[in-house]
């Protein structure tokens, strides 16, 4: 069975937009890629449309809005889209309920850990010393630091890796990991790049871009397959 997987888009233009890399990972890995709708942060609506799917991947984009996190905003904060928020944060409500599996990435990761309780770095450039350029000025299929994974971890499973070179494309981060959450991955710097939940069978948040790695990158590619099939396992409720 080729399981149904949500993906959180944002609005451009009075429309939906989706990274291609992220349609086409998910299909490489066997799954079927779905768009989700804004709900406007609508947690009934966003069950709904989770119940007949079998995965959420909550995708990139712009900046977190600190206020769901208990901040006012710095000097360095990008832009933010509220609906888009509301949206997201109900679609990971809803999956963290039902333990649907989830990989979220850069912001997903990040707005995933925000939902959960956790906090970030608005701009970790102004409130970090001695940080690697995460934002970088190379194409998005260029790996241009390292990470290192814990070997305990279900992404070393995964991976089959203890050190990763990847592509960094944010200038904000992680800074308290919601209680459910552990470290899993850090670039050298100390910025978390990895984490995922001790509660939940996979909830996994990765700081950098694995779609637009995933056409040649066996690293990636492994993370897509492992998530796919969390989410074929999830619909033959094996999980």
């Amino acid at each position: 069975m080729q399981p149904l997987i949500g993906i959180t888009a944002t609005v451009e233009n009075g429309k939906l937009a989706l990274d291609d890399d992220m349609m086409f990972a998910i299909l490489q890995a066997g799954g079927i890629p779905v768009a989700l709708p804004q709900t406007g942060g609508d947690d009934s609506l966003a069950a709904a449309c989770l119940e007949r799917l079998d995965g959420l991947l909550v995708s990139g984009g712009v900046d977190v809005d600190p206020l769901l996190y208990g901040e006012e905003p710095m000097q360095g904060l990008g832009s933010i889209l509220p609906d888009r928020d509301r949206t997201e944060q109900s679609y990971i409500r809803s999956a963290l309920g039902r333990d649907q599996p989830i990989l979220a990435i850069c912001r997903g990761a990040q707005m995933l850990n925000v939902t959960a309780g956790g906090s970030l770095y608005q701009d970790i450039y102004a409130q970090l010393e001695g940080v690697l350029l995460h934002s970088q000025k190379a194409p998005r299929s260029h790996r241009s630091h390292f990470v290192d994974i814990e070997r305990e971890s279900m992404l070393y499973r995964i991976v089959g890796a203890e050190r990763l070179p990847v592509n960094s494309f944010h200038h904000q981060a992680v800074k308290a990991l919601a209680p459910c959450f552990i470290r899993t991955a850090s670039a050298s710097d100390g910025i978390l790049e990895a984490y995922e939940s001790t509660e939940h069978t996979f909830v996994v948040g990765v700081q950098w871009h694995p779609e637009n790695l995933a056409r040649s990158d066996p690293a990636a590619q492994q993370l897509f397959a492992g998530f796919v099939q969390a989410c074929r396992s999830y619909g033959e409720g094996s999980c």
